[in-house]
């Protein structure tokens, strides 16, 4: 099928960001492949690729047609997987984007068994706080905490029960002593996360209808939210993180809840797509493995240490 290989060169292209790596990668000549780009372009009198001495790069029209591109690939191939063998396989690279804390210490070691599970789909995750735009990035799906934006994009709850957890390490409240209310933490070293000039030093509480708005301050303040949790961890100071970040070192007594007679700010859990064709099958199995994921570990946490499950 001579235009399901001109597709496949035009999403390898995107993917690896050089024409003759693709030609190797499918044993064809980058004459060959140029030819397929070329024949591509005037089909959809559209130009994919902006190109120099030195470079490929997408245009906005090469943008829009790999959002369509990659799902409609992938489907037929997963067509192609279920005559040829009589079985339905998902199989397919997903990119994924995820924030520092989450992706490494959660979502890398749920994938593993995620793909020991569906061995046809591989994963190409890259992590980090600053917000992946799925359009630009190239990115098939974004897992984001937080209420999303208002836009275009479809955003898929995971987890609409999450929040975050003021906390801090015994060896900190031992050394310093225990906040029993959101206006103490004036009185102590807070650990701050910031994303881009911005830093997130206004944390928000509510009890009884009444919102509480603490301005907090401290040494310490890092642009990835892993390094805050650490730092939280050798006892350097109180953090206010997603319960997701935290959740294990919640259950194992390396960090303590605190003021939990108090309402912490919400922080449900997405995975974010450009829309909704680009909800692959092997998304839709992603997307249901790792809700339950987030449900078991909510689960684990033991009453009274910030975070409950009904």
């Amino acid at each position: 099928m001579k235009a399901l290989q001109d597709l496949e060169i035009f999403v390898r292209t995107v993917d690896t960001g050089s024409l003759s790596a693709t030609a190797r990668s499918l044993n064809l000549t980058p004459a060959a492949a140029s030819a397929a780009l070329k024949r591509l372009e005037a089909e959809l009198n559209a130009p994919l690729f902006a190109r120099s001495t030195r470079s490929l790069r997408l245009t906005r029209e090469g943008e829009v047609f790999l959002s369509h591109c990659k799902p409609a690939l992938a489907a037929l191939r997963d067509a192609q997987l279920e005559l040829a063998s009589g079985q339905q396989q998902v199989r397919g690279m997903l990119q994924l984007a995820a924030p520092s804390d989450f992706g490494r210490n959660l979502l890398l070691p749920w994938l593993e068994v995620f793909q020991q599970l569906h061995p046809g789909i591989q994963y190409r995750l890259h992590v980090a706080d600053r917000v992946t735009n799925v359009y630009s990035n190239l990115v098939d799906a974004a897992f984001r905490q937080g209420e999303p934006p208002e836009s275009n994009m479809l955003a898929l709850p995971l987890d609409l029960t999450n929040r975050r957890v003021l906390c801090a390490s015994p060896a900190y409240l031992e050394k310093h002593g225990v906040p029993d209310t959101p206006e103490a933490l004036a009185q102590h070293n807070c650990l701050c996360f910031m994303l881009g000039e911005e830093v997130y030093d206004r944390w928000r509480f509510w009890r009884e209808g009444k919102e509480v708005t603490v301005r907090v301050g401290g040494g310490n303040i890092s642009n990835d939210g892993d390094v805050v949790r650490r730092w939280a961890l050798a006892g350097r100071g109180i953090a206010y993180k997603s319960g997701f970040d935290v959740a294990g070192d919640l259950a194992q007594g390396q960090l303590v809840a605190l003021c939990n007679d108090w309402q912490t700010e919400p922080s449900p859990l997405y995975m974010v797509l450009p829309g909704r064709r680009q909800l692959t099958p092997a998304l839709r199995l992603l997307r249901e493995f790792i809700a339950q994921r987030c449900v078991e570990l909510l689960k684990s946490v033991p009453p009274g240490a910030g975070l409950s499950v009904t």
